[in-house]
């Protein structure tokens, strides 16, 4: 996926700044068009800092920054010991955010961790810093403990919080599976929030407040960006992690799970282990992007030679995933065992092989015969990704039409910015609903659950356009700051 920023990207669509109540009149509402905004006054850098010991999220100008600018303290954390699956993701920088961030968010599932945490600007003089996403896989939860070890013991070059005050915030399955590992290791508090509510907060987070985040996908405009907005509820939310939820969400504490599948990203991963060489889910992916997967799965155009077209189906339509094996295999036995036949029609008493002898030499010729396999692992890793893929399409269109939703937003690790994926969803959702709804993808889709634990540290709406909602007036801020008092 094209990560590149535009130089004036994170200004044309800049959201409103959470200080607006606490700035000098003299400050511009407004940013100039086209003009990137990168450094910040002295006078706005303190009136960031609204409450002595809490901390609030200045999202004014932020930006998601090109691949190769991703902080070092990411890159050379931890022994440089990462996840043989990482996922290169974009950092959100922050440039006017600049009070201490004393905690890191961790959502564990399943399959794969995602871990968010935020850093200042390594080697810089400018204000401001980065939020910083890492993933690894649950199976190396080790590896994920020891980095967050790492962070801890360079919390204060990163983030400006003295040793001792970080916590982890934690979200998933894993929160609970893991929690005594992760306490006992690091020696620091852990907090578990509700997966489900992360989700949400994480995602409305994305949608209201990251410019180039939300994004369209189809084969003529293969990524088109959403502006950010404020309006954006009801919609329904398609979670494909190892396994698939769908939620209905009304409000930013109104949700509800409607449905799901246990065809995930987990199916995908767990069938192309068994049947490819595969080792990891990003290779299982790239190989998808080699496989043609006619020679697997049966068409439209197999059974009729041509389009349907009364019924709007295309030749290349998938009539039956994997339709085409069971055939393909049999006449792989065939040439196996005429090559491998005895000239005796009688076979000899030490030639009779039990049928599970028979069976097991019939599997290992389905991979010898000839010069090549009869199933590439490329054309069955495409094939198996398109089947899964459509599935999940087509019952988030029929979740949505029970609901009446319109929008409906993917997210979940199983996506990772492929192509292939984010077409066969985006295509689904068209195809069913006749063009009435629309599929959204989001650039840092597998961190919603992460994210939505990050912003769920004091205060409640921490990083939200309602972030002062609770706290106290400008004024008596002020008043208690002047005279030493806080928290």
């Amino acid at each position: 996926m094209d990560h590149e920023r535009p130089a004036s990207s994170h200004n044309d669509h800049a959201v409103m700044d959470h200080e607006s109540s606490e700035q000098p009149s003299s400050q511009p509402s407004s940013q100039p068009s086209g003009r990137p905004r990168t450094m910040t006054s002295t006078e706005e850098i303190d009136n960031t800092i609204t409450r002595p010991g809490s901390v609030k999220i200045n999202v004014t100008g932020a930006f998601i920054v090109d691949p190769d600018t991703a902080t070092p303290a990411l890159r050379h954390g931890a022994g440089g010991r990462t996840s043989p699956s990482h996922h290169e993701t974009s950092d959100i920088r922050l440039p006017n955010h600049t009070a201490v961030v004393s905690h890191i968010a961790v959502d564990i599932g399943g399959s794969l961790i995602k871990l968010v945490y935020f850093s200042r600007e390594v080697h810089s003089t400018d204000p401001g810093g980065r939020l910083n996403f890492q993933i690894f896989e649950t199976d190396r939860i080790d590896d994920c403990v020891e980095f967050m070890k790492h962070l801890c013991d360079k919390q204060l070059a990163l983030n400006g919080s003295r040793p001792g005050e970080l916590c982890v915030m934690a979200t998933g399955g894993g929160a609970y599976k893991f929690y005594d590992k992760i306490r006992d290791v690091l020696g620091v508090d852990v907090l578990r929030e509700d997966e489900m509510e992360c989700l949400i907060i994480g995602l409305d987070f994305f949608i209201t407040e990251i410019p180039r985040e939300v994004f369209t996908y189809s084969e003529t405009d293969p990524m088109h960006f959403v502006t950010p907005r404020e309006t954006i509820y009801p919609y329904l939310l398609v979670n494909i992690g190892s396994g698939v939820s769908m939620l209905k969400v009304t409000g930013p504490h109104s949700y509800e799970r409607v449905g799901g599948t246990s065809l995930g990203g987990g199916t995908l991963w767990g069938l192309l282990s068994l049947l490819t060489g595969a080792r990891s889910f990003d290779e299982m992916l790239h190989q998808a992007e080699k496989g043609d997967n006619s020679k697997v799965d049966m068409l439209v155009g197999d059974i009729y030679g041509t389009d349907y077209g009364k019924i709007g189906l295309k030749s290349t339509t998938i009539a039956s995933s994997f339709g085409k094996v069971f055939r393909k295999k049999r006449e792989a036995e065939a040439v196996a065992e005429a090559l491998g036949g005895s000239a005796s029609s009688e076979p000899s008493p030490e030639h009779v092989k039990s049928e599970h002898e028979a069976s097991a030499d019939r599997q290992e010729t389905r991979h010898t015969v000839g010069s090549n396999p009869p199933f590439a692992a490329a054309d069955v890793s495409r094939s198996l990704l398109y089947a899964i893929s459509n599935n999940i399409g087509q019952i988030a269109y029929l979740q949505s039409q029970i609901h009446s939703l319109s929008d409906i937003y993917f997210g979940g690790s199983f996506i990772r910015g492929h192509r292939q994926t984010m077409n066969t969803l985006s295509y689904a959702i068209k195809f069913w609903s006749k063009g009435s709804k629309q599929a959204y993808f989001l650039r840092h889709e597998g961190y919603l659950g992460a994210v939505g634990a990050f912003l769920k540290r004091q205060p409640p709406n921490w990083g939200r356009r309602a972030s002062l909602e609770g706290m106290e007036p400008p004024t008596e801020l002020k008043k208690r700051e002047k005279t030493g008092g806080g928290d």
